[in-house]
């Protein structure tokens, strides 16, 4: 994909990223910390995950294309590297996204009314559920931290990306100064 409507497709396609990238980190992080989140979004989150990994490559590509019809310069060879490296935070967000879903899953299948704090077995004991979740309580807390981790690092990739291309786009595009301004400022 190399142009759209006139434009070029990476000036489209990176709203996407910009977008779904943060919304998916938040989303990731709520329900890892979250187990009842993690259930209302259900597979709503490992869709939105696939969505923003799928528009990460689509994105690279469409800026690779730019990259070759501008001037060569070194802030856009330093946005194109910044990029290159997005891919990885954003399939760490889809397999912890896909992992905190199946976990929520299958706990809500496992221990029924795992909302329930008097929750029973099918031999009527009270506690299994308890057991249960205590079980599952180390992973829930080694994918929450992990969940975090890849989701703050996406952020802070996506802000260093987006800042790097603004810069090489805009760094001497425009006027310090308005056109037709009375008092120079």
């Amino acid at each position: 994909m190399s142009l759209v409507n006139g434009l070029p497709a990476h000036v489209l396609l990176v709203h996407v990223v910009v977008v779904l990238i943060p919304l998916t980190a938040l989303a990731l992080v709520a329900a890892a910390v979250w187990p009842r989140a993690a259930r209302r979004l259900g597979a709503l989150l490992p869709a939105l995950a696939l969505v923003a990994l799928a528009s990460v490559p689509l994105t690279t590509q469409a800026g690779e294309w730019l990259e070759r019809h501008v001037e060569d310069d070194a802030l856009v060879r330093r946005h194109t590297e910044l990029g290159d490296g997005l891919l990885p935070w954003a399939l760490g967000l889809f397999v912890l996204a896909a992992v905190v879903w199946w976990t929520a899953r299958g706990t809500k299948r496992a221990v029924p009314g795992a909302d329930s704090a008097n929750s029973t077995d099918s031999a009527g004991s009270a506690g299994s559920a308890g057991a249960g979740r205590a079980a599952a309580l180390p992973v829930r807390i080694v994918v929450a931290v992990l969940s975090v981790a890849v989701a703050a690092g996406a952020v802070v990739d996506v802000y260093r990306i987006g800042d790097s291309g603004a810069k090489a786009a805009w760094h001497d595009a425009y006027s310090k100064s308005a056109h037709g301004s009375q008092d120079g400022s």
